[in-house]
């Protein structure tokens, strides 16, 4: 039941955000592409530029699975770094250990990425490590636990099921899905990110709180 509830959650905030943020949420959408509720299949007004920047962020934010507080860290650094601050937002946000996983195919969503890592199934050049927010530098090696292994969860991501449903892998990652073994070759960069973002509107709407 809880399962149900967060799929229809999920599949509720996708439509919301015009964008899926899970594989069967994906299937809903092509059904159903307009937003939910009875005002979901055409809007009455246009909407503000506020309310456009604002849903930007939020499909951002969906994307990544992160607290409105991470997400606001992650513009600061990228506004102090040299170059646009949306690309830097961006790839600062890919470097998250939980979009790694993700990206790797040992999870199928986002949300499953960030409970292997908190479950300390996931391992950084050896060490254990439970934060899906810790950022990756190029060279690491990502693998899942030995003991881990055999759960029938990375059964599954080993035979590369995953990475069938989800956009092809990276060329920053170099993935060896059946040893469940991903090194980040280098530093992400934006066009090779598969989110879906207007990063610009993402800045605009930061830039109004400053």
């Amino acid at each position: 039941m809880a399962n149900h509830n967060r799929t229809r959650r999920t599949v509720r905030q996708s439509r919301a955000l015009g964008i899926a943020l899970t594989p069967k949420a994906e299937k809903y959408l092509e059904r159903r592409p307009y937003g939910p509720g009875q005002h979901g299949r055409s809007r009455k007004k246009a909407d503000s530029n506020y309310a456009i920047q604002l849903r930007e962020k939020q499909r951002l934010r969906a994307q990544y699975n992160i607290r409105e507080a991470q997400m606001r860290r992650a513009y600061l650094e990228a506004k102090r770094i040299e170059g646009q601050t949306g690309k830097n937002l961006v790839e600062i946000l890919e470097t998250r250990l939980d979009a790694l996983v993700l990206r790797s195919g040992f999870a199928r969503t986002i949300a499953q990425a960030r409970q292997l890592v908190v479950h300390r199934h996931i391992m950084v050049d050896g060490i254990r490590v439970d934060r899906p927010s810790f950022r990756v530098k190029p060279g690491q090696l990502i693998h899942v636990h030995p003991k881990s292994e055999k759960m029938a969860p990375f059964q599954v991501a080993a035979t590369g099921a995953h990475q069938d449903v989800l956009p092809d892998t990276p060329a920053y990652l170099n993935v060896e899905i059946e040893k469940l073994h991903a090194k980040l070759e280098r530093a992400p960069k934006r066009e090779e990110i598969p989110v879906t973002c207007e990063e610009q509107l993402v800045v605009e709407y930061y830039s109004r709180l400053a």
